[in-house]
């Protein structure tokens, strides 16, 4: 059997300190240029949605007479509607929290949501020496190895990126590696309440309260005390923000932030094959009545993905969800999640990219198949891309040799994702003591 990489005997690697100071560096580098950039360039660095955040922070901090809280309490405050910026379909947690924008710059949220990358790294560092590498007998290999794999996640340029252009998933990954940190730590109260936050954030993260379920129950039932106080307080949590939110803002906010989701008809190209039955059945609007066939409406149900997509990511959960596999455990379940996602964009694939450093040091491959696993990866992506360049600028018909390109992708990708799951060795229980 053969390791993955052979990290412990590289000696050229940076110190954990200088690799977080290139990455500090490199990330305010990133957010000056962007503003030289916008202002300069008709193509925006900034990504769309923070135009949105910003926007709905705006709403939310200048309240009027069409804009203010329409919920039962949202008297009671001096706040407006985030919702009144239309497409604004994310907490209103994420508005408040951007205040600063309008307080001390337009730019405070890129620099929080990059200070929430280096925080990452600084969780996935401390995870690696003190859990996930606790086997390597010299300790400057362990810390060597740490900083290596910690500098693919400061240093990706898919991450850092997208922190830098504007978007909030830093903060979710924050939330999730916490929790996750948590439950390493045997601190199951504090992991429910992380779980019961991130999942408010983004309902995804819902997936991992099977693994720690079945972790908490150690092989037994299901139905013990332990994951009983974890569901309770983890769902608590996630309602307690709910019902604050709803009292304040009103039945709008569960329509935009949750139920938007379940019935969302997007019929624009993406990773996800669903996207051309979308677009085969999506409604017309001739303003005329017509009568819609049973089959049109199976194929736009959501339940079309949906049952495929929660029964592998929460049945591996329940399947693999131990208290010493719950890194790798979550990665899986991430990952089948945004695979059978109805919507998938290159913008998902951070919610597992996150785990893949802790999951590494446990999986046995050999050089080549590691090789050909990043290569199917990478692989389908470009092969995907070509044709989407196609339809997307040069306005060729190719909708159907897109769909037969995501295909290929779920099925590499599913593919990769076997290999991995063959090539994982189980972490033994370590006695942190």
């Amino acid at each position: 059997m053969g390791c993955m990489f052979s990290l412990v005997t590289n000696h050229g690697v940076p110190s954990f300190q200088t690799i977080v100071v290139v990455s500090v560096a490199l990330r305010v580098a990133l957010i000056v240029y962007s503003e030289w950039h916008d202002a300069h360039s008709v193509v925006k660095y900034t990504d769309i949605d923070y135009r949105v955040f910003s926007d709905a922070t705006t709403f939310l901090l200048h309240p009027s007479y069409d804009n203010h809280a329409r919920g039962r309490f949202g008297h009671l405050v001096n706040l407006g509607d985030p919702y009144t910026r239309a497409t604004y379909r994310y907490t209103p947690l994420l508005a408040l929290l951007l205040a600063p924008n309008e307080w001390v710059h337009p730019s405070f949220g890129k620099y929080l949501f990059a200070a929430c990358d280096i925080l990452n790294g600084l969780i996935i560092h401390h995870l690696l020496v003190s859990v996930m590498l606790p086997r390597l007998p010299d300790q400057k290999n362990r810390y060597r190895a740490a900083a290596l794999l910690t500098a693919a996640h400061l240093l990706n340029p898919l991450i850092f990126t997208i922190s830098t252009r504007g978007s909030s998933e830093s903060i979710l990954a924050s939330l999730v590696l916490a929790t996750l940190y948590a439950a390493l730590e045997d601190r199951w109260d504090l992991a429910a309440l992380g779980l019961g936050v991130a999942t408010h954030w983004k309902v995804y993260p819902v997936i991992y309260g099977f693994s720690c379920v079945a972790a908490l129950s150690q092989g037994r039932s299901l139905l013990n005390l332990r994951a009983v106080r974890f569901t309770i307080i983890s769902a608590g949590t996630f309602f307690a923000l709910g019902l604050i939110c709803y009292l304040i803002w009103g039945k709008t906010f569960l329509d935009e932030a949750y139920l938007y989701h379940l019935h969302r008809l997007d019929h624009r190209h993406n990773f996800s094959p669903y996207f051309y039955m979308t677009y085969l059945t999506y409604p017309s609007n001739h303003g005329i009545y017509d009568p819609i066939p049973l089959w049109r409406v199976l194929l736009r149900s959501p339940l079309v993905s949906f049952v495929p997509q929660m029964a592998l990511s929460v049945g591996s959960g329940l399947l693999f969800g131990k208290s010493n596999d719950l890194p790798f455990t979550w990665f899986l379940q991430t990952a089948l999640f945004v695979l059978f996602n109805k919507v998938c964009t290159s913008q998902y694939f951070l919610w597992y990219l996150i785990l893949l450093p802790l999951v590494i040091p446990h999986l046995v491959l050999t050089r080549n198949q590691a090789i050909v696993y990043i290569s199917v990866w990478f692989g389908t992506q470009a092969l995907w891309l070509s044709e989407a360049y196609r339809l997307e600028f040069l306005g060729d018909d190719v909708f159907l040799g897109l769909w037969a390109r995501s295909l290929i992708y779920v099925l590499g990708n599913g593919w990769v994702l076997a290999g991995l799951m063959t090539a994982y060795a189980r972490r033994p229980v370590i006695d942190n003591t």
